[in-house]
């Protein structure tokens, strides 16, 4: 079962000593640069992004677990900690748009490098790459979590012990600040937060030489042990004797932000194209008889996909099967012959649909005018002028036979026949009724 409410990603120090960065061999002290050079990167655009220090915690505490299952060698640092922000923002509730977070990121580097201050232009095509690359970060830091997130900082647990030991105000603010220089470390991933939290109360009670109660020991009350408040006040003093961390370039796509020379995740580079007698993307071989099996069950696809131009298709193979050796299969040039011919085929009953409209718009409107002219009309007049109509219909009913047999819709046809000869003889009732009267 998965506890997705329980925070349960601790290691150990030989777990830590075995990481993926050292079997890339990378050292120890780069390793603990690197990762302090992460931490502040998040911490930096957090401020600049106005994030609380509960979201920069989160996403640094992200950056150390990650780097707990990846290699610093094979994922850039900077990349890394721009998507622990943008992840930790969403985690906290304080979401930030993609948009900032490169832009931010990309103005600290040239800060640090000390180059001309360039504003990311988003319509250009680095900036493409950079939000392709921000969310392909994020899934992998997603999926090496399991999508399991959840964080407990030991600042929540540090203002209930003080009020617990009832210990001075002034002690609130600089266990406060310990915690978060104790995310810089490993700590975080290596004891719980209650442990933590006790490690900072007294390493900051030590500095400002306030006693803690210890009969009873103090920290039993809040599940801690003696041994790991020790490692917690050394892993502190060891942090602050380390000068200020810089970049150290071990990555393989290159020591940037906004260039990268990534070959396995690059977003310029289209997907692989696959050779169909040669093998697949991976590089694999396929055998000549497999190839050929390949190509007839392509072709066989081809010829199932135009099912209406079948009649065509088997002429054609008649003719051919005489110059082909049995058992072949046509060959796939066929296949665009038969989309023009289904092209052409839907063009002209296109252009009939539109004629056969046409004319009924016009009878309709000869319709109209012949009975404006029959109300003031003699009655030879109107039997000389329906002669004449009937025997045009006659003409438009065989010119409309002929197109139905070429065309193969000689239904249409017959439809508008039958609603003229209907049309026709309600109106000679009419007529007739009109005489009588």
């Amino acid at each position: 079962m998965i506890y997705t409410a329980i925070d349960t990603f601790y290691l150990t120090e030989e777990q830590l000593d075995n990481s993926p960065s050292r079997k890339d061999g990378i050292d120890k002290d780069t390793e603990n640069t690197l990762r302090i050079y992460g931490c502040e990167l998040i911490q930096e655009s957090g401020i600049l992004l106005r994030l609380p220090q509960a979201a920069m915690a989160t996403g640094q505490v992200l950056l150390h677990r990650f780097y707990c299952k990846k290699s610093l060698a094979r994922f850039n640092v900077k990349r890394v900690a721009a998507s622990c922000v943008w992840l930790a923002s969403k985690l906290e509730e304080t979401p930030r748009k993609a948009r900032q977070v490169l832009i931010v990121f990309h103005r600290m580097e040239r800060r640090r490098e000390n180059l001309p201050i360039e504003h990311l232009n988003t319509a250009d095509k680095k900036y493409i790459e950079l939000k392709a690359d921000l969310i392909r970060t994020e899934r992998h830091l997603l999926k090496e979590m399991g999508f399991i997130c959840h964080v407990e900082h030991p600042h929540k647990f540090i203002s209930n012990y003080l009020a617990t030991l009832e210990a001075p105000v002034k002690l609130r603010q600089e266990a406060w600040n310990l915690a978060n220089d104790s995310l810089r470390t490993t700590l975080c991933v290596r004891f719980k937060s209650e442990v933590v939290a006790c490690g900072v109360v007294y390493a900051a009670a030590r500095r400002f030489h306030v006693p803690l109660p210890e009969n009873p020991p103090w920290w039993e009350v809040f599940d801690a042990d003696w041994s790991g408040i020790e490692e917690v006040c050394k892993t502190l003093a060891h942090l602050y004797s380390l000068p200020k961390a810089q970049y150290v370039p071990v990555c393989k796509d290159g020591g940037s932000f906004t260039t990268s020379n990534r070959t396995f995740d690059s977003p310029s580079q289209g997907a692989p194209k696959e050779d169909p007698l040669s093998g697949g993307t991976d590089g694999t071989s396929i055998p000549k008889g497999a190839s050929t099996m390949l190509n007839e069950n392509s072709a066989k696809d081809v010829h199932e996909e135009v099912p209406f131009d079948k009649p065509r298709e088997s002429k054609k193979s008649g003719g051919e099967s005489k110059n082909n050796p049995a058992g072949e299969e046509p060959r796939e040039e066929n296949a665009p012959r038969a989309m023009s011919d289904h092209r052409e085929a839907g063009a002209e009953r296109k252009e009939d649909k539109d004629r056969d409209k046409n004319n009924h718009r016009d009878r309709g409107r000869e319709r109209h005018k012949s009975r404006d002219r029959d109300r003031g009309k003699p009655d030879r007049e109107r039997e000389r002028d329906d002669v004449d109509r009937d025997r045009d219909k006659i003409k438009d009913r065989g010119r409309s036979r002929d197109k139905g047999k070429d065309s193969g819709y000689i239904d249409k046809a017959k439809h508008h026949s039958s609603r003229d000869r209907d049309y026709y003889s309600s109106y000679s009732s009419r007529e007739d009724r009109r005489r009588r009267h």
